[in-house]
């Protein structure tokens, strides 16, 4: 059958209306996936390792197998392109809502994407059981270059721009992720963490002196005046005798003169001793390098000793904590300022 003029040109106008509204749809998909990047929060996994102490991480010696992190990726409410992101770590106790996921949603809403993650439970144990261990923050450098590598690789996400923040245990962590030495071993491509921020570090490694002890990234501490796990002091000596030795390291501190130790956990709601913890505050700082580590005693690098170290922390076990709003207020927002300078 023949059809006429007239049905050949509705089959006409019904191809053309049907391939525009496809072409419409693809585009209008296409459009809204570039303009508007997934937001809000995400439980993810990434992969990392367990070494047994320092020197195992530092020789680069194989470990026993993979440890899969169970973490939390969340974006802040503005749609940008190219995020700023910041990893946090947690204290002893391990991840909580009411520290650290109280601080990742400040700092989120301050245009920072977040990673939040807990180390101990990735590996079914937790800070109390491990804590003065060999291995205990290690585990933690270990995961946070992980953590780096996989924000590195989200697309979304400005890989020049990923900050680490850390609280007590995980302040000692943040810290060493700034040492070049720890950072080579562990990632020897050109990535490192854009700034580091500790909040009240315990205080136990430094590097060794040199023009390349630190990655070059800033480093900003800040510190408790009534902190009887790190006293300001131990802080202070170990940079000045960065800067006899003509390579300051990159650290900026800031003082809180009335804060205890983990001002920022809420439910220490009054300042309280506990003796069961572990602290170093009576042991010189352990130096690290490229080459065996040394203790820093009365502003020189000494040969380490395992049975003078130990003595020490026996000396003095147990420390003072206590929950100060204000100066978690004043903290959170000292970090965002630093973030954001070292992170235009």
């Amino acid at each position: 059958m023949t059809r006429s003029f007239e049905d050949n040109r509705l089959v006409a106008l019904i191809a053309v209306w049907i391939f525009s509204l496809v072409m419409a749809f693809a585009y209008g998909t296409a459009a809204g996936h570039c303009q508007t990047p997934q937001t809000g929060t995400t439980s993810i996994t990434f992969q990392s390792v367990t070494y047994s102490d320092m020197r195992q991480l530092l020789a680069q010696e194989a470990t026993t197998g993979p440890v899969t992190i169970k973490a939390t990726l969340a974006f802040p409410e503005e749609v940008k392109d190219g995020y700023p992101a910041v990893i946090v770590v947690h204290t002893l106790a391990g991840y909580r809502d009411a520290n650290e996921g109280y601080v990742a949603v400040e700092l989120r809403k301050a245009g920072f994407v977040t990673l939040t993650y807990d180390s101990f439970a990735a590996r079914g144990t937790t800070g109390t059981v491990l804590q003065g261990s060999p291995g205990y923050l290690p585990i933690g450098v270990a995961d946070a270059y992980a953590a780096l590598r996989f924000l590195s690789a989200e697309g979304r996400i400005d890989p020049k721009h990923i900050a680490i923040i850390g609280f007590s245990y995980g302040a000692e962590v943040a810290h060493l992720a700034a040492i070049e030495a720890l950072r080579s071993a562990l990632n020897p491509g050109p990535d490192r963490f854009a700034a580091h921020v500790a909040f009240y570090p315990g205080g136990t490694f430094g590097a060794i002196a040199g023009p390349t002890a630190y990655t070059g990234s800033p480093v900003l501490m800040l510190l408790g005046g009534k902190d009887d796990n790190l006293p300001v002091t131990k802080i202070e000596s170990y940079l000045a005798y960065s800067r006899v030795a003509g390579a300051s390291a990159p650290i900026q501190t800031v003082i809180y003169p009335g804060a205890y130790h983990a001002w920022t956990v809420p439910d220490l709601t009054r300042a309280r001793f506990y003796p069961d913890l572990v602290s170093t505050k009576k042991c010189p700082l352990i130096l690290l390098g490229p080459k065996r580590p040394v203790l820093l005693i009365d502003g020189e690098p000494k040969p380490f000793d395992p049975v003078a170290f130990g003595a020490c922390l026996a000396e003095a076990p147990g420390y003072t904590m206590g929950f100060d709003a204000a100066v978690r207020a004043q903290s959170i927002a000292a970090t965002i300022s630093f973030l954001e300078r070292s992170m235009p």
